[in-house]
């Protein structure tokens, strides 16, 4: 079974989309990276979220700019911090590559090696 980390229920949260397994919206966690508080300071407030989860969210609303517009700089990566390029080397392939969204911008993504 796949789960969908960020879903949507208009009787859950008044139908704002919020990640699975939580009472947390999109829009909260947006508000914390804002804040300037790190997925792993997210997590540590907030034991019931995942790093895949927390980097759902971040991936949904680069999908969906026009509804979080306040949270992204002029660059078009998301205000605070996102996790590290270390952190990120733990996350499914599509959110690694979102640097500025998932991946803090300006941090290279680490690329895996086979021996």
């Amino acid at each position: 079974m796949t789960i969908k980390w960020v879903k949507t229920d208009p009787l859950v949260m008044n139908g704002e989309p919020f990640c699975y397994g939580t009472r947390l919206t999109v829009r909260n966690l947006l508000e914390m990276r804002a804040a300037g508080l790190t997925p792993s300071a997210m997590i540590a407030e907030n034991p019931e979220l995942r790093r895949v989860g927390i980097a759902s969210a971040f991936a949904y609303a680069g999908a969906h700019r026009d509804r979080y517009a306040g949270f992204f700089e002029p660059d078009g990566s998301l205000r605070g911090p996102g996790f590290s390029a270390a952190e990120a080397a733990e996350l499914p392939a599509p959110l690694r590559e979102a640097a500025g969204l998932v991946v803090t911008r300006g941090e290279p993504t680490p690329v895996a090696t086979h021996r």
